[in-house]
Order: C-alpha cells, then sequence, then structure tokens
C-alpha cells in the first residue's frame, strides 16, 4: 500500500511517525506541504516529498487529507485534477468538513472517508473514529493506518457533533483537570513537578484500568473509597461542588458549538 499525505503538521506526522514503526517503509510515503522545512525533514528520514498536491495524489493508493479546514475546498479543487483518482482512497482527518462535501467536491469519482482523531495521536495513544461510508475494504484500510497511533472506532456521521465533544476536544479538559489536582497538590506543601508527576500517571493508570478491566468507572472509584476514609471525604467534596454537572455541561456545549459551525 502506498500512502500519500496532504499537509504535513503534528497530527499527519504522528500518523506517519505510527506507520513508520513497522507498518510502512519510508519509501511507501510521500508527503507534500507547504513548508520546505517541514519536507526536508521528512525526506531526511527516507520518506519521499512531493512538489505538488496532484504529484503527491499520484503516488499514493490512500491519501491523507491533514490540512486546516480553512483551505480544505481549495486542496480538494487540485486533488480532484489528478490522474487515476477513481482508483484512489481519501482519507480527510480535517475537523468540521463533512465526507458528503469532500465527496462532492470530487465529484465522486473515488471512495472517501472521514477520521476524527486527537492530540493524543502524537505518543502514540490517539482515540481516532472513523465514520462509516459503507465500505468495509474501505473501513479496514482506515483503522489499519490509526490503530498505527492509539484506538480505533467505527461510527456513523451522525454522532460526529458528540464524538468531539468526548475525545476530539476531551484532552483539554483532562489537562484542566490535572493542572487543578497539581495545584492541590502544591497548596499542600507538594512540589510543582512532583505535583504534575503524580497527578498525571495517576490519571494515565486510572484510564488503562478502565479500559483493561472493562468495569465500570463507579465500581473501579468504590474500590478506592474506604468508608470514612479520605477518598470519599474527596469525592464529596467534588459532588459538592458540582464537577460532574459541570463537565456533563462543558461535553453538551462543546457538541451544541460544534453542530453550529
Amino acid at each position: 500500500m502506498k500512502l500519500s499525505f496532504i499537509g504535513a503538521g503534528n497530527m499527519a506526522g504522528a500518523i506517519i511517525g505510527g506507520l513508520l514503526k513497522g507498518f510502512c517503509q519510508p519509501q511507501d510515503i510521500t508527503i507534500y506541504d507547504v513548508s520546505e522545512q517541514v519536507l526536508q525533514r521528512w525526506k531526511q528520514q527516507g520518506v519521499r516529498t512531493a512538489q505538488s498536491v496532484a504529484e503527491a495524489v499520484e503516488c499514493g493508493d490512500v491519501i491523507v487529507l491533514a490540512v486546516k479546514p480553512n483551505v480544505v475546498m481549495t486542496v480538494l479543487e487540485e486533488v480532484r485534477q489528478a490522474a487515476d483518482l477513481e482508483k484512489k482512497l481519501v482519507l480527510s482527518i480535517a475537523a468540521g468538513v463533512s465526507r458528503s462535501r469532500i465527496a462532492k467536491a470530487l465529484n465522486d469519482t473515488c471512495h472517501t472517508l472521514r477520521i476524527m482523531p486527537n492530540t493524543p495521536a502524537l505518543v502514540g495513544e490517539g482515540m481516532s473514529v472513523i465514520f462509516d461510508n459503507g465500505f468495509s475494504e474501505d473501513i479496514d484500510i482506515a483503522c489499519k493506518i490509526m490503530d498505527q497511533v492509539g484506538q480505533t472506532l467505527v461510527m456513523q456521521e451522525t454522532y460526529v457533533d458528540a464524538v468531539t465533544a468526548v475525545s476530539g476536544s476531551g484532552p483539554a479538559y483532562f489537562y484542566v483537570a490535572l493542572e487543578a489536582m497539581a495545584d492541590g497538590g502544591v497548596l499542600c506543601g507538594l512540589p510543582r513537578d512532583t505535583a504534575y508527576i503524580l497527578a498525571a500517571q495517576t490519571m494515565l493508570g486510572a484510564a488503562k484500568m478502565l479500559l483493561e478491566t472493562g468495569k465500570h468507572p463507579g465500581e473501579l472509584k468504590d474500590q478506592v473509597c474506604s468508608p470514612g476514609g479520605t477518598t470519599i471525604e474527596a469525592i464529596a467534596a467534588l459532588e459538592k461542588l458540582g464537577l460532574r454537572n459541570a463537565m456533563i455541561e462543558a461535553v453538551k456545549q462543546c457538541r451544541d458549538k460544534s453542530a453550529n459551525m
């Protein structure tokens, strides 16, 4: 399989890095980016570089569209003019651009898929959602690619705004929570760098426990809360101050904003 990336920013770079860990050889990947510095960096790693969108498209069987939403339609016009487009699969990780818009811009000449990754893909712990286009072979290819940088789910595109609100924007919520936990540690006398490590590793470990055990988060929480103990005292404070309601409302408002953009 030959892959071409149009745009090689942080997210595309994370995917390429994951692919190069064993899924692909450098010569199987072609990238095009407006930054010559970016192109040179990848070229030094053996990745092929293209001097135009059309050249990148012609080099790949699978085309990953990884540009900013404000230039997607312009880039798609260039993609549409490439040779043998009907034989390609176009995967878009551009936020806010529906698959129907992408397909229409390409005159329905090839199969298209929309994917929503998130920033932890940069460290191989991404959560990517592939929005089903009805073609199982396309889904299989997209899953194999995105599995290189974390976990992957397949969903209907009708869920896109809810997915945005939970996994797309979700890392930011956890950074706020992590920072607040560390601030609490500093208030209690911990050095700040130590507080960040304690909070971050605890968050990572808690998430991993849930994923690997399959237990309900309430059950895992109860395992930490001894009767009359310190943890249940903290949980009572979080409930009194409205953490649960605040998080639910944050997700809802994010969903609403996404739907109205």
